[in-house]
């Protein structure tokens, strides 16, 4: 076949359908029996070729995609994101280019920033990939207000200092702000208010995902409100449109799903109207609800580096990783089985990136060999903290190929961060956004699966998920995380993610019971609420006598002095690695942690219950004040 064909033969259509034919043999080729990563630059070829004849044919009606990217101080993993699409794009071709811009492919990036610097990078980030064909629209704060003000009453403070926050998220020093009059039943909350929060105009920055998004979908109802032929598609910066594979030789990220292609096939397909894919990599949970597996992992890693010498090549696992939320400690929950066994770590070969040596723990080292017990052990070390800033080292969650279409099913939970939806479909905001709890892409997706059924569908199209960045091994941004040198205090996460939960199998019931399209009694979401409350503590205090457990163990096995690491002078930072891990588990779980603290406080469980009550039974308000909204856009 001519690369570039240069006349629409009369039999385009059948060549397109042969075109597509030889991609799926392909496909299944790439992927058979793992990733044959020879076959991926013919496959992403094959797709161009595609590509070529669709431009050839002179129309082209498939879905344009605008991909909203809320980020906040991040410009890290902003970079490295616009670069994985624009990776996608030059390897797939989807809808080519005109005068060196993608026609069918835009960027809305929703700065949520406080740090001006942070600020300024996102700007130039924004400006260096439009300028590379990538059009991409800057949405920052400033246009953010703007956009507000153009809406009747503006749900933000106009002067002085702005009266209070509607964000449960403080500090562990701070006092909660007070609870605004509508949310004790006391007055009508201003239009707009229980969706986008209450900020002040000076301090107009990290609003939180939620309400970030909620701003960000009526600025793109502004701009592509009544293009049929346009999908929304919001993803978080810290993702990227490649997937993990594991090998033999270790985990690849790579640019090996035409994401794009395979959207636009599933909505002109099917009729669905809001798609969620998950992630691959790092979890999508918080390590509030994870120490309990990974301490296992850690203590296996012990007991089989105790069972050896440190001079001994270190025993790698095989190409396998963790399945579904077999990194949660609650995976039941979710209807997952419980991991049973400890999963072991995979530890970067010599010139591998995140390798480090034993003897500097902070220098890469260049020998292609495979490391010995005492160079993985210092490299381990190096990513245990990594995990309170959500990395799991030991449960990545791998890419298992499955062909798109065929894998649509209908869903019950949003992957905020991936998802993708229909214009029709911006009538869905992200509810109760500004308690800014945890879980509320799951707390969703009950909603859409009640009202919505199956045109609220899932699919095999994860995006990878990457919680830190590699030269520091923690988030640039991350709320509710307070890190003070080797110290990481998860308080503000932790409790969103205990309260986040109890919302999340609250909704569950009520959703069950005819919630949203029937009305329930106050009393009922009250009795919910506290019932689910109840269940969920004891959940967390059984995990939590569970890690006390445990921590007593893995102190033991590491400070065993007939262990060769105690014996090592070449290890002494890698020691002091694991024990500031063991000092971070024992403060945030451990029997004074005030973690527990927090959601025990007098007070704190009420003021939470309230606050949830009043946001349950205010949703049909909201989405009329909302409907409003985008009819006066």
């Amino acid at each position: 076949m001519p690369s570039q064909p240069t006349c629409p033969p009369a039999d385009l259509e059948a060549w397109i359908a042969d075109q597509r034919g030889a991609i799926a043999e392909l496909e299944s080729a790439l992927w058979d029996g793992g990733l044959n990563e020879a076959l991926l630059k013919p496959y992403q070829a094959a797709f161009r070729e595609l590509e070529q004849l669709i431009a050839a044919q002179g129309e082209d009606p498939r879905h344009h995609f605008v991909i909203a990217i809320p980020v906040a101080d991040s410009p890290l993993h902003l970079k490295d994101c616009l670069d994985s699409l624009l990776e996608l794009c030059r390897a797939y071709g989807y809808g080519g280019q005109v005068n060196g811009r993608w026609r069918k492919v835009a960027v809305l990036l929703a700065d949520d920033s406080s740090d001006a610097a942070c600020i300024a990078q996102h700007r130039e980030i924004a400006r260096e990939f439009d300028q590379a064909g990538l059009t991409t629209h800057y949405f920052g704060l400033e246009e953010q207000l703007a956009l507000m003000d153009r809406l009747e009453n503006p749900p933000f403070s106009k002067g002085g200092r702005g009266d209070f926050l509607t964000s449960a998220l403080v500090q562990p020093s701070e006092k909660s702000p007070p609870t605004p009059l509508w949310e004790r039943g006391e007055q009508d909350p201003p239009a707009l208010t229980t969706i986008v929060g209450v900020h002040r105009r000076e301090a107009y920055g990290h609003k939180g995902q939620a309400m970030m998004r909620n701003i960000a979908y009526l600025k793109l109802a502004e701009m592509f409100a009544g293009d049929e032929a346009v999908l929304f598609y919001t993803i978080d910066a810290d993702q990227e449109f490649k997937v993990k594979v594991a090998t033999a030789e270790g985990g690849k990220e790579v640019c090996a799903v035409n994401f794009l292609h395979r959207l636009d096939e599933i909505f002109s397909q099917t009729d669905a109207q809001i798609l969620t894919g998950k992630v691959v990599g790092d979890p999508p949970v918080s390590p509030a609800v994870m120490a309990g597996n990974f301490m296992e992992d850690v203590i296996g890693f012990l007991r089989e580096m105790a069972a050896g010498e440190p001079g001994q090549a270190y025993r790698q696992p095989g190409a396998t990783g963790g399945g579904d939320a077999a990194y949660h400690d609650m995976a039941d929950l979710f209807g997952f089985q419980q991991a049973g066994d400890a999963y072991r770590y995979r530890c970067p070969r010599k010139g591998d990136a995140g390798f480090v040596s034993a003897k500097a723990p902070t220098t890469p080292q260049s020998l292609p060999d495979a490391p010995d017990n005492a160079a993985c052990f210092s490299a381990f070390s190096q990513r245990l903290n990594s995990f309170f800033h959500g990395e799991h080292p030991t449960r990545i969650t791998w890419f298992q190929y499955q062909d798109a279409l065929a894998s649509v099913q209908p869903a019950r939970t949003i992957y905020t961060g991936n998802y993708v939806f229909r214009p029709e479909a911006l009538g869905w905001f992200i509810p109760y956004a500004p308690l800014r709890l945890r879980m509320s892409g799951p707390t969703m997706g009950r909603l859409l699966k009640a009202e919505m059924g199956e045109r609220f569908v899932s699919a095999n199209l994860p995006m990878l998920h990457k919680r830190t960045v590699e030269a520091t091994g923690s988030s640039e941004f991350r709320p509710g995380i307070v890190s003070e040198q080797t110290r990481v205090d998860l308080c503000g996460e932790f409790e969103r993610q205990f309260h986040g939960d109890v919302m999340l199998f609250s909704m569950q019931r009520l959703t069950d019971l005819g919630y949203p399209a029937r009305p329930l009694p106050t009393s009922v979401v009250a009795e919910t609420l506290e019932s689910v409350r109840g269940e969920m503590r004891e959940k967390y205090r059984v995990k939590q006598q569970t890690i006390l457990e445990r921590l007593g163990l893995l102190t033991s096995l590491l400070e065993a002095p007939a262990n060769w690491w105690n014996r090592a002078e070449d290890l002494t930072a890698a020691l002091a690695n694991f024990r500031a891990f063991i000092r971070n588990i024992a403060h945030n779980f451990g029997t004074t942690s005030p973690c527990y603290a927090r959601i025990d406080a007098p007070g704190n469980w009420e003021s939470w219950r309230d606050r949830q009550i009043a946001a349950i039974q205010g949703f049909h308000r909201d989405r009329q004040a909302w409907n409003e909204a985008l009819a006066q856009l």
